[in-house]
């Protein structure tokens, strides 16, 4: 079997995208790495998204990447692996500049492509049992600089290189240390806390989210800001979401955003 990549609709305003090949650990292949930029590319225009969460399928793995058993076909020389990489990094690209909010839920092993798939989301939840690493080392290939760019800006130079030069797989504990998670929940307990975040997030004004999406990875960026950036923070006060949820706070009502 091929494997896929299909979307569920756990609840309104949310979006599970699942990596379903668990016959091999949720490894993908050219067909899967292709699906998940256009689903990408299509979550990502949908006004009446608020949140996607990222997740794998099965118990064994979020998920392991490239496909060994394409390597020869995808890899098997310079040119090959250029084109390869032109697939992989579209999708990766595609998910860091998705505009709605971004999880991983991260169950089993998270290594290679898996995890730097799950390093171009905005927040990282992990089972107890998750075991994370990128184990290139073995193979003789390196991880690229469009792969290793998310990595380093999540758990500084120190860990990135730690995690490619020794390649271990190493736990959810040390995940959580090195910054690479931002919690750990019990395996079974999983899938309910990443939508928890997730409606916790679809609670919020979705332009604010976006906003503050593109404000952390412009500020990640050592250029100086621009006037016309630094004037953006205020464009905020001109959206109806704005006059929506302060006049809530004012009556003590919840605000039902409408993203305009």
């Amino acid at each position: 079997m091929a494997g896929t990549v299909r979307v569920e609709t756990p609840e309104p305003g949310i979006a599970r995208v699942v990596f379903d090949h668990p016959e091999r650990l949720n490894a993908l292949s050219n067909a899967m790495w292709d699906a998940l930029r256009e689903i990408i590319a299509a979550l990502d225009a949908d006004e009446t998204l608020r949140c996607v969460i990222l997740t794998g399928a099965g118990e064994r793995a979020f998920g392991v990447g490239a496909d060994i058993s394409e390597f020869e076909q995808n890899r098997g020389d310079v040119e090959r692996a250029r084109a390869y990489a032109a697939r992989t990094h579209g999708a990766l690209a595609a998910l860091q500049s998705c505009r709605h909010p971004v999880i991983a839920a991260i169950r089993g092993l998270c290594v290679g492509g898996g995890l730097e798939l799950a390093c171009c989301a905005d927040l990282r939840i992990c089972g107890e049992g998750a075991r994370f690493g990128i184990p290139v080392k073995r193979l003789g290939l390196v991880v690229a600089l469009d792969e290793m760019r998310p990595l380093v800006e999540l758990v500084g130079p120190a860990n990135a290189l730690q995690i490619v030069l020794e390649g271990e797989i190493f736990p959810a504990g040390e995940a959580l240390r090195m910054g690479l998670v931002n919690r750990v929940v019990p395996d079974a307990e999983l899938a309910e806390a990443a939508l928890a975040s997730a409606r916790r997030i679809a609670e919020g004004a979705p332009l604010v989210a976006r906003w503050h999406k593109r404000f952390v990875r412009r500020l990640l960026d050592p250029r100086p800001l621009t006037e016309a950036e630094r004037d953006e923070s205020f464009a905020c006060f001109g959206t109806e979401d704005y006059r929506i949820g302060y006049r809530a706070f004012l009556a003590k009502e919840t605000p039902v955003f409408v993203g305009r």
